[in-house]
């Protein structure tokens, strides 16, 4: 994928999981059980404006795209296992949420990891 067209859909995964943040919190609100809809919601709205800021910091920024891959991939499985177990019972698969959190981890250690690389701007 072009380095444009990749910064695109950080930008566009960036609004659909703002997006899915907010409807998995207001559908939280009116459920007998919020946990698992309420962490849901938090994954994604904490991760919402990290793409965003990625998206913005793409040029100045080596490890931009790993790390926003890593992030959205991480932050899908894990609301995602959440969402399942709340809406039908059971996960999306076994291990999902710890390895959607394992994701998520290695993509904040990439943006870590950006702070020592010389950008790709320079």
């Amino acid at each position: 994928m072009p380095n444009s067209a990749a910064r695109s859909t950080v930008l566009f995964i960036a609004g659909l999981m703002g997006l899915a943040g907010v409807a998995a919190a207001a559908a939280a609100s009116h459920g007998a059980d919020p946990r698992l809809l309420g962490s849901a919601s938090a994954m994604c709205l904490a991760h919402a404006p990290a793409l965003v800021a990625l998206h913005a910091g793409w040029a100045h920024f080596r490890t931009a795209a790993i790390a926003a891959l890593l992030l959205a991939a991480g932050t899908a499985l894990f609301a995602g296992d959440l969402a399942a177990r709340h809406a039908l019972g059971h996960g999306l698969f076994p291990m999902s949420a710890p390895l959607g959190g394992l994701t998520m981890m290695a993509g904040w250690l990439a943006v870590t990891l950006g702070a020592f690389l010389p950008s790709s701007a320079s």
